[in-house]
């Protein structure tokens, strides 16, 4: 079974290792040089060119060209992992088994941009890992591997992200033989059921004090490496914060307003939220914050 392979981010290096690992016949690949939109880039051309496979750098994948070299690789069927933009029906009609995309939510549900994020940010206690046929539409073609994955408490992106690496490697080898036989099943979406979420921006990683001590933490933790960091206003520029915890304290006085410096202990912040109160363990770059300041 012949496989093309498309993928520009830290996901898309590690599952292409394991097909290589496995010495599955990948006929080529197409990745990014950089990026201006994935904080996880990743160049793929090494890895690939290390293995012997040909790589082509496609800014759009979808144009003229990308489409004729994709189509002189002659590949059975296409695995598209961490690819930011949508393939079009000229690459879709090209391999006879079509093509497999990634998406780490628990499709139908929950399609489209930043799922680790969104999962981590809204306090989600699950997602899911899984593998479909892509079609035209955002993460909406018939599911061929779908996994459930519990979120603890202490999750953040890296935690997530890194178990849902391993997963996602164990569902591939199970169903990579299923596809080279024919045994594999189409499960289509119940698209009653969907919901999309959209593209994040730099004013969705502000912390606002007023927001909950929680929401802030899970804010926190959605956006911390391999991501952009959640972040605050100061007046001596933006603060990225990478870690948080919330004040487990049995009370909190109502009557001090969100943003208050309410202790220093060591490097870390204890600051009145919205309810409740939380530390800043992790922040940076380190500024001058005094006990009963605001930020």
């Amino acid at each position: 079974m012949k496989i093309l392979f498309i993928g520009a981010v830290e996901f898309s290096a590690h599952m292409l290792h394991e097909l290589i690992v496995t010495k599955a016949n990948i006929v080529g690949v197409c990745t990014l040089a950089e990026s201006t939109f994935n904080s996880d880039h990743v160049n793929l051309a090494p890895l690939s060119k290390s293995a012997g496979i040909p790589v082509r750098y496609s800014p759009d994948i979808n144009d003229l060209e990308s489409v004729a070299w994709i189509r002189c690789c002659a590949p059975d069927i296409i695995f598209c992992f961490g690819w930011s933009r949508l393939i079009r029906e000229p690459i879709l009609r090209i391999p006879r088994l079509g093509v497999i995309g990634f998406h780490p939510a628990a499709l139908p549900e929950n399609r489209g941009r930043h799922p680790l994020i969104w999962a981590l940010a809204l306090g989600l206690t699950e997602t899911a890992s899984t593998f479909f046929f892509m079609d035209e539409g955002p993460d909406s073609g018939d599911i061929l591997s779908q996994v459930k994955v519990s979120i603890a408490p202490t999750d953040d992106a890296r935690t997530l992200y890194s178990r849902i690496k391993v997963l996602a490697t164990r569902q591939m080898k199970k169903f990579l033989p299923l596809l080279a036989n024919g045994n594999y099943v189409r499960k289509p979406q119940d698209h009653r059921l969907a919901n999309n979420w959209r593209k994040r921006g730099e004013a969705d990683g502000r912390i606002d004090w007023r927001m909950s001590a929680v929401a802030i933490n899970n804010l926190v933790r959605a956006l911390t490496k391999p991501y952009v960091g959640a972040h605050f206003n100061h007046h001596e520029g933006a603060i990225k914060v990478w870690k948080t915890q919330v004040e487990e304290a049995a009370y909190i006085s109502v009557n001090l307003e969100p943003g208050k410096v309410l202790a220093i202990e060591g490097d870390s912040v204890l600051v009145k939220a919205g309810l409740g109160a939380i530390w800043l363990t992790d922040f940076g770059p380190k500024v001058n914050i005094q006990q009963g300041s605001y930020l």
